[in-house]
């Protein structure tokens, strides 16, 4: 029987509004996320889709507690999240290595603040260089190593530090076609090992049924959910699957009009829209948690 080693996330109601550049006192602020209510059962892979503009990495940044002026509650385990810690990690588009740093030096960076003897921290880095696949390629640097390669740098270290909840913000999307279908193979593998809690922000309709127990459908503006579909298959999938087939088309429709476009409602707003403090995150040496 496989253990359960996530943490369970209620969101109850959230809300989030930025204000808009140049506005006064008194503006009308802009609404990005409103009443967005979802339960993730511990050990659960959940994927969140939907257009650019629609809240999904602010959404991220909430449960990941770099920002706590929002409405609502956001809990873990019936806990409310009150700033970053260690029982949540992320991944980014990114994959932010730091190139002065050797693959094996990059994972341990996400041990900074585990309370671990030297020992302890280099068994778990050994650990999950094998897990990604990269044992030979412990003292490569950044440069050295394709981005695939670095990206699985990026998902070990937010691995390393045993998170409840990991949070994946579009991390295979500067990936080409073949690169990307292998990596999410590694990240079914690699989530059916370890049973920790994943969300996943994803443009990618195919990417967020292949992977995710659940797809999450968001509409934009203000950011809120259009509908959740239970995706009942057995891992792994196979894309070939007439069900399969079935379940990504139908999320598919979601984002066209009858004749096939891209519905209107979501065309990527128009510049300027967004303030651009929107997504933007702090230095990661000033975040105490799991990468």
């Amino acid at each position: 029987m496989t253990t359960i080693l996530g943490k369970e996330l209620s969101i109850r109601g959230v809300g989030k509004r930025y204000a808009r550049p140049g506005d006064g006192d008194g503006a009308q602020a802009l609404q990005v996320l409103q009443d967005i209510d979802l339960d993730v059962p511990a050990g659960r892979f959940v994927s969140i889709v939907g257009a650019s503009g629609c809240g999904k990495s602010t959404l991220l940044r909430l449960i990941l507690g770099l920002d706590d002026d929002y409405s609502g509650q956001i809990l873990l385990d019936g806990e409310p999240v009150r700033g970053a810690g260690l029982d949540r990690g992320i991944v980014f588009q990114d994959h932010r290595l730091f190139p002065w740093l050797n693959v094996e030096r990059n994972i341990a960076a996400g041990l900074r603040n585990a309370p671990l003897s030297k020992a302890e921290k280099q068994e778990l880095v050994a650990e999950h260089v094998a897990l990604v696949g990269l044992q030979g390629f412990e003292k490569s640097f950044p440069h050295q190593i394709s981005g695939g390669m670095a990206q699985r740098v990026a998902i070990a270290r937010g691995l390393v530090n045993r998170p409840r909840v990991l949070l994946l913000d579009e991390p295979l999307g500067a990936l080409d076609a073949l690169t990307r279908s292998r990596l999410q193979n590694e990240l079914q593998r690699i989530w059916e090992k370890e049973r920790i809690t994943m969300i996943l922000v994803t443009h990618d309709v195919e990417e967020a049924v292949f992977l995710g127990d659940r797809v999450v459908v968001m509409q934009p503006r203000p950011g809120r959910i259009r509908r959740i579909v239970d995706i009942d298959l057995p891992h792994p999938r196979n894309r070939s699957d007439p069900r399969f087939i079935r379940l990504r088309d139908d999320v598919l429709g979601d984002f066209l009009d009858p004749d096939g476009r891209i519905a209107d409602e979501e065309r990527l707003p128009p510049p300027g829209a967004l303030p651009a403090t929107v997504g933007a995150l702090p230095a990661l040496d000033r975040l105490r948690m799991a990468w």
